[in-house]
């Protein structure tokens, strides 16, 4: 992938089964901290992830960081009145250009509609059509159940709100699971619009870099970690 030759189909699942497989380990591993640094265990779980997948892109020649965009916010003769910041967990560029914004998170829970609304705040403010896209781990949580240190789990996929957003507000260029559940892949909206990990990597990265950008001249982008991490 580093010199843009696609590794055979056949590895696909292996690459999912690996950032997955990564990604759990190190959730198993803060399992371990004692039940009052439950919230410190789950934010530095979703910073590594995030992380994780920008080291992945990185990896492959690409220039990924997490950081704040400054957008300059001009009237209609096109004088720049002024610049709001947003922050984001991708800022993909090439060719000195910002090609893709992207959010990475353990779990859409509590975080679909702010992907949304970002999407459409930013094209709209600066009158630009740059692609935005999601990376999940998952969306499951532990439920307790009647049996004592027995836990099952919970769906934490709003899909009437996906929908929602999608048909009505904008779709996202590209929303990527590593473990998808059932109901991404049968129903028929969500499977248009919802897709494994792999398909980001093999193909749709490479087709969202081909397309024109932001100038980084228009947007200057300040490199830094998100400090409000998943609660």
């Amino acid at each position: 992938m580093r010199d843009r030759q696609l590794p055979d189909d056949g590895l696909r699942q292996v690459l999912i089964c690996t950032i997955y497989t990564i990604q759990q380990s190190i959730g198993a591993t803060l399992d371990a901290l004692p039940s009052g640094r439950s919230n410190q265990a789950r934010k530095v779980n979703g910073d590594l992830f995030e992380r994780l997948i920008r080291l992945i892109i990185s990896d492959l020649n690409i220039d990924c960081v997490a950081g704040t965009a400054q957008v300059p916010i001009k009237d209609e003769n096109g004088k720049v009145l002024f610049h709001a910041s947003y922050q984001h967990d991708l800022l993909i560029s090439e060719e000195d250009e910002l090609k893709i914004i992207g959010s990475v998170k353990t779990s859409s829970k509590d975080r679909i509609d702010k992907i949304f609304v970002d999407k459409f705040l930013y094209n709209k403010l600066t009158n630009t059509d740059v692609p935005h896209i999601a990376i999940f781990l998952n969306d499951v949580q532990r439920k307790k159940t009647k049996q004592q240190n027995r836990y099952g789990i919970n769906a934490t996929f709003l899909p009437g709100h996906f929908k929602a957003y999608t048909i009505k507000l904008n779709p996202l260029d590209g929303v990527y699971y590593c473990d998808i559940r059932p109901n991404m892949i049968t129903d028929p909206l969500l499977s248009q619009h919802i897709q494994t990990i792999d398909h980001f990597f093999y193909d749709d990265l490479w087709n969202l870099l081909s397309r024109d950008g932001q100038s980084l001249e228009e947007v200057e982008i300040e490199e830094g970690e998100n400090k409000e991490r998943e609660e």
